[in-house]
């Protein structure tokens, strides 16, 4: 499963990346910002995307369908991952189309769960 992790914070991003080589079958790309998001999308397809909220060029809200239309895939799973409170930003990220919240700091054996369940589920056949 290929993951896209976009934040502009390089700890969380690291943090983010070493955890995930405890997760199995799980290759992930990264992203400072939302252009930088878009660049790799134009040669690189995730499975999944992970996007922060505040970025400096951007927004998760405004980056998540930017993403989906530049890769022609309207319903791609997504997290928005944010320090925000989560009952602050919850309901409006559903409205925005992320199928979920993470709240940082990320509890990382949630997040290997998350990344496990959706792992199987990707790769169930149709």
């Amino acid at each position: 499963m290929k993951v896209l992790y976009v934040d502009d914070d390089r700890v969380n991003t690291l943090l983010f990346v070493e955890t995930c080589r405890f997760a199995p079958g799980v290759e992930v790309e990264t992203a400072l910002t939302g252009a930088e998001a878009l660049e790799v999308v134009g040669s690189w397809t995730p499975d999944l995307l992970v996007i922060d909220l505040h970025l400096p060029d951007t927004t998760g809200y405004q980056l998540l369908p930017a993403l989906r239309a530049s890769l022609s895939a309207p319903s791609l799973p997504a997290i928005l991952c944010t320090a925000d409170e989560e009952q602050r930003v919850a309901g409006p990220a559903r409205d925005a189309g992320f199928d979920g919240c993470w709240t940082k700091p990320v509890d990382l054996s949630m997040v290997l769960a998350e990344l496990a369940s959706r792992r199987v589920s990707h790769q169930a056949p149709p």
